[in-house]
Parts: C-alpha cells; sequence; structure tokens
C-alpha cells in the first residue's frame, strides 16, 4: 500500500526539537493497582488518539519530534514512562512484561481512550503485543490500530550477536561504565542507528540511556530473551503497521518478516539505510504508518 509523501523535512525538524527539548501538555502521575506511578504528558486535539510507547533504556522523551507533528495534524498523544524508566516508579508487581503490559490497560481505562492508535517502539513494541494478548476483548473498541517500529515479539537474541554481547553488558553494568569512555560511547551510540549515523542523535542517546537505573530493569531484559509470543500473534486482529529499518542490528528485519507472518491484518514498511532509531532516524515514516491507520 502506497502512502504519501512526506511534507516537511524531518531531519531539519529534529535539528531544531532535540530529543532531550521537554514535551509540553499535561502532566499526570497515573497510579497503577499496585502503587506504580506511571508518568504521563497528554497534548493536542483531535478524534483520535495517539499512545506512545518508547523503547528500552530511554523515556516519553524520544517522542518529541513525532508528537510535535502529530499535533499539528490535529491528534491528541499521550507518551508516559514505562515503569521503572525515566519519572515512573516500579511498584509492588515489580519489572517484567505482565506488570508493564498491564500499564497499558490502566492507562487506557484512565483515560478513557476509545478508537486509539498505539505506536510501540522495540521494546514497546514487545509489550504492545503483550498488552494486546492479555487484553483481547480490548482490541477494535478501546484500540483500533498499532504501529510497531523496531520490534520483536521475544527471543531478543536469536541469530543475533549484538544482543547476546550487549544484554549482559547492561545488565552487568559494565555497559554503563565502558560508554563514558568517547569512543566506546560513539560505538554504542552508532549501533542502534543505520548509515550516515548523525553524531546530535547519538550524543542525546548516550545522555539519555545512563539515566535508568538499569540495575532494576534486568527482569524485563530477561524477558525479550526467554519469552515469545510469536505463536500467539494470530490473536491480534486488528490492523498493524510492522516498521523496521533495513539496517536495524537490535531487532533485525527477520523479526519484522516474523510478525507479518503471524499477525492476520499486518502492513509491512522497510525503510531503507535506517536503523533502531526509526523515531528520530525516519519520524516521516512513522507519522505516515500512524496516518496509514487512522485512514
Amino acid at each position: 500500500m502506497k502512502i504519501p509523501n512526506a511534507k516537511y523535512n524531518y531531519l531539519a525538524m529534529y535539528q531544531k526539537f532535540q530529543l532531550s527539548k521537554p514535551i509540553s501538555g499535561q502532566e499526570k502521575f497515573v497510579e497503577m493497582p499496585d502503587g506504580s506511578q506511571i508518568y504521563t504528558v497528554a497534548s493536542g486535539s483531535g478524534k483520535t488518539t495517539i499512545l506512545l510507547a518508547h523503547g528500552y533504556g530511554f523515556s516519553h522523551l524520544e517522542w518529541n519530534v513525532i508528537v510535535e507533528r502529530l499535533n499539528q495534524l490535529n491528534y491528541r498523544t499521550i507518551v508516559f514512562d514505562q515503569r521503572g524508566h525515566g519519572k515512573s516508579s516500579i511498584g509492588r508487581d515489580g519489572i517484567g512484561s505482565a506488570s508493564m503490559a498491564s500499564d497499558y490497560r490502566n492507562l487506557i481505562e484512565y483515560f478513557g481512550l476509545e478508537d486509539c492508535i498505539i505506536v510501540g517502539h522495540s521494546m514497546g513494541g514487545f509489550l504492545t503485543m503483550k498488552f494486546l494478548l492479555d487484553n483481547p476483548e480490548m482490541q477494535h473498541k478501546q484500540v483500533k490500530a498499532c504501529v510497531l517500529m523496531a520490534t520483536f515479539a521475544g527471543d531478543v537474541n536469536k541469530n543475533n550477536f549484538q544482543n547476546r554481547l550487549q544484554i549482559p553488558l547492561i545488565k552487568s553494568g559494565i555497559l554503563l561504565n565502558l560508554i563514558k569512555w568517547q569512543a566506546i560511547g560513539y560505538q554504542f551510540g552508532k549501533s542502534l542507528l543505520g548509515d550516515n549515523p548523525d553524531p546530535e542523535i547519538i550524543r542525546v542517546i548516550l545522555e539519555i540511556f545512563p539515566q535508568q537505573d538499569h540495575s532494576k530493569l534486568v527482569p524485563i531484559l530477561n524477558a525479550f530473551a526467554k519469552e515469545s509470543y510469536y505463536d500467539q500473534l494470530g490473536k491480534i486482529s486488528i490492523p498493524s503497521a510492522i516498521v523496521i529499518g533495513d539496517k536495524d542490528a537490535t531487532t533485525p528485519p527477520f523479526h519484522t518478516t516474523d510478525l507479518v507472518e503471524k499477525i492476520p491484518k499486518s502492513t509491512r514498511i522497510d525503510i531503507k539505510g535506517k536503523g533502531h532509531c526509526l523515531n528520530v532516524e525516519a519520524p516521516e515514516e512513522i507519522i505516515k504508518a500512524i496516518q496509514l491507520m487512522d485512514a
């Protein structure tokens, strides 16, 4: 299916609205049943609400370029810090796929959303699929579509030397010390990007990633490798756009192939020359994918 051409230079837009720039809107801490406080920012207005779920080790700030544009296009947006990330606490149920996916349900109920679109990046996509599988009754009514970007449904170490190397280094705390060295930090940031990595994008990756307390996030890192939902994906019945950069080394395109084969109403969108951080490498393509799901 063809997607309309972008009308704006999003790379130039990125230079103006850096990843570290705050997102303007109504800030709220939403309390989960287990006591976790989930930080949210709602902005914009319009018939369709877009709920944006960020990736591992980052925060709601990764969406600021996309939110800026969605609000201009008359979409309402809600961004949040995943539990244990950014300003959100963990709560009694701890960190894990079940507890984190349940936050999606509770946020949708708290904001009274209907016919919303969820956009999930990497871990955010993994948890979006877990949420949809755990709450099939919310498909179509509360959630009408999703955009799964640079993501996977588990088994993240499969055929992936980078993840088998980096994840243990994150869990041990070694990576956080290594990336303080300029050369190693640059290579880590570069590993998340595609062709011609922008030094400014690498800078903000190295600004936000170390801000998280990764020692508390080990259970979700374990879940990425030990859990797999591929055999259940046929139960996701809403339209889904699966977006991948062909230079993504963190969630290589074979994950996208599996997702498209398993999710019945899925549309594959390949982005040439881009890597894992499509929110800042190719935000215009993510906008178009959202518009496609809202058509």
